[in-house]
């Protein structure tokens, strides 16, 4: 089974639940990407590593890397990325969830914290749900 998972920036909303994913269905491939590229967020990273999801090694791509797979779902996880997705060839079963962006959080590190630890466990809820959907 091929999943994408698409963000506007493919930097943490989508990375996180790229990790999850992974972690719920060992066995599918999935993929992760952004209508733009602004790299691996390094707090996604360490709340990720946090609950035991290690997403040290991704990286960020584009949409556009991965036109020609075929995919069985495609996951949206912002709504500019929904609105702006390009339409892939492809039957593939359409999911969205607007999550916040916790890389817009500003103050202390502990109100940063917090807004990563939301969205993360929010995702997770998802993946997890997604994930006995399509067993």
């Amino acid at each position: 089974m091929n999943i994408l998972v698409i963000c506007t920036g493919n930097s943490c909303r989508s990375q996180m639940m790229h990790g999850y994913l992974k972690n719920f269905l060992p066995d599918a491939v999935i993929y992760s990407a952004g209508i733009e590229t602004h790299g691996v967020n390094p707090n996604a990273i360490y709340y990720m590593k946090e609950d035991g999801i290690d997403i040290s090694a991704h990286t960020s791509n584009l949409i556009d890397e991965f036109m020609q797979i075929t995919f069985d779902h495609i996951i949206s996880v912002c709504d500019h990325a929904k609105e702006s997705c390009p339409v892939f060839p492809s039957k593939a079963k359409q999911h969205h969830y607007n999550f916040s962006d916790p890389s817009k959080a500003a103050g202390t590190k502990e109100v940063i914290g917090d807004a990563f630890r939301i969205t993360r466990d929010q995702i997770k809820a998802f993946a997890r749900g997604f994930s006995f959907g399509v067993e």
